[in-house]
């Protein structure tokens, strides 16, 4: 059976109003059989590209995605892209991945409610996945990549890079893949979930899988029509939290009441509005039930899991590595990156990023990401 492309991968470098990174789509050409020992069948990957692939494979980039990301790294929101570009800073003409140059992949993570198959998407008996889709590891999402990558002519990446969830995947294909890897780019991300980590994301969890809508998972079929929409906003706000900084919610917000409103009268505090806005955002473009199985996928993570430890999966790494963290990170904190670059062999100290903004300072402070970047770049790999 062969691999079918639905849309051809994209010819041509950037121009600009023209379009770049249309998302496309990938069928598996057999089943996946996964970690857990679950086999997914009729699997796809959305995944989009900018650039051409050189002549010898040579200049491409695997970007991966956090929890929420998906497909869409660089351009407008439109049909099938609910927000702008998420990395713009770093794709795109002037930027370290130049599309005249550069070869950029980014897939939509496997479970992943973007285009990539996941509880929302049909399985082969023409029902919703729901409950019945499986827990996966980064590992997992990995194994679907290599065909993506093998589809799209790409032997070895240039670069693959990542940030949180991203970063997780980079690692495991480096690990997993190592001769298929030149340069590893690892940001705000850890070599396995510790667990605080697993802490943060249980209460999310259970604020959606409590929501009566949630259906026990299948509540893309149920006869409400609805889903855990309360859930999910909890989720979120839970998880906000552990994305910023305590420093950066004192200095924007303070005690201050959200204006207009009177906290000791039923009204918010303005941290409370902002929350709140952060919840209804994401319930208006994300699926629940992907959240919960990639908050799953997050817990899973380890990289030494049947390789004998973190050191020695670590030690398998052959790419040459910067690993990044952020100064204020209180949910991947630095420790976590210094003890990955003293591990990898090929990677020098990690770089910690001086921010005020926590986790989400890898996204934010896109000067000093995009100057490391082009560090990496500019070195000879492994």
């Amino acid at each position: 059976m062969t691999t079918t492309l639905e849309s051809p991968p994209a010819t041509g470098a950037w121009r600009e109003g023209s379009d770049p990174g249309r998302r496309r789509f990938l069928a598996l050409p057999s089943p996946l059989t996964v970690e857990s020992g679950a086999v997914l069948d009729g699997v796809r990957l959305a995944y989009e590209t900018w650039g051409t692939l050189a002549p010898d494979g040579s200049n491409a980039v695997l970007v991966l995605h956090a929890l929420t990301g998906d497909s869409h790294v660089t351009g407008p929101a439109g049909p099938g892209h609910p927000t702008p570009g998420w990395w713009d800073t770093l794709v795109g003409p002037g930027r370290p991945l130049d599309p005249e140059h550069w070869f950029v992949v980014a897939p939509n993570v496997l479970g992943g409610c973007q285009g990539s198959t996941g509880p929302s998407s049909t399985a082969p008996d023409g029902l919703p996945w729901g409950s019945r889709f499986p827990v996966l590891t980064p590992r997992d999402a990995v194994a679907a990549e290599t065909v993506l990558a093998d589809a799209l002519g790409v032997d070895r990446w240039a670069l693959v890079v990542g940030g949180s969830m991203g970063g997780m995947r980079a690692l495991e294909w480096a690990a997993s893949e190592p001769d298929r890897v030149e340069r590893l780019y690892l940001l705000a991300s850890p070599a396995a979930t510790s667990a605080d980590q697993i802490g943060w994301a249980s209460p999310q969890i259970a604020a959606i899988r409590s929501d009566p809508g949630w259906h026990g998972g299948d509540y893309h079929r149920a006869p409400d029509g609805g889903g855990p929409h309360r859930g999910l906003g909890i989720a979120r706000r839970i998880a906000h939290l552990s994305y910023r900084s305590g420093f950066e919610l004192a200095e924007r917000f303070g005690r201050e009441p959200q204006a207009g409103e009177d906290p000791w009268r039923s009204g918010r505090y303005a941290v409370e509005s902002y929350l709140d806005h952060h919840a209804a955002k994401l319930v208006r473009r994300f699926d629940a039930g992907s959240y919960v199985r990639l908050t799953e996928m997050m817990n899973a993570h380890d990289v030494g899991r049947g390789r004998g430890g973190v050191a020695a999966a670590l030690g398998r790494v052959t790419a040459r590595t910067l690993v990044a963290g952020v100064s204020t990170d209180r949910l991947y904190p630095p420790e976590q990156q210094h003890e990955m670059a003293e591990l990898i062999p090929g990677s020098g100290p990690a770089r910690i990023i001086d921010s005020p903004y926590g986790h989400d300072g890898f996204l934010i402070e896109a000067d000093t990401v995009g100057a490391l970047l082009a560090e990496l770049l500019a070195a000879r790999p492994g």
